[in-house]
Parts: C-alpha cells; structure tokens; sequence
C-alpha cells in the first residue's frame, strides 16, 4: 500500500501527468478542427456534385 500511495506522490508531483493532459487537450482540439474541416469539404463537394447533376440532367 505504501507504494501505491509513493507513486500517487510522485505523479503529482512530477510533470508527466499535466503534461499528458495538455497534449489530451491538444489532440481533441486538433481532432475537432479537423472534424469541421472534413465536414465543410464535404457539404461543399456535395453542392458541387449536385451542381453538375443537375447541369447534365
């Protein structure tokens, strides 16, 4: 048990921990963007085929 709680002690103290959360936050914030992006491509291509159907049509 003792060292169960020494390891508690030492990753708070250390700077692993809240380094990892930051890059936690980085990532889903860069996952985010990149959603959004995605999805913006896509209802434009959308439009686009769209466009060109119905021109052929």
């Amino acid at each position: 048990m003792k060292k169960v709680i020494d390891n508690v002690k030492h990753f708070l103290v250390c700077e692993d921990g809240p380094t990892a959360v930051e890059y936690a936050v980085m990532l889903a914030l860069i996952v985010v963007v990149c959603l959004t992006a995605i999805k913006a491509i896509g209802t434009n291509a959308n439009t686009q085929f769209g466009k060109v159907r119905d021109a052929i049509s």
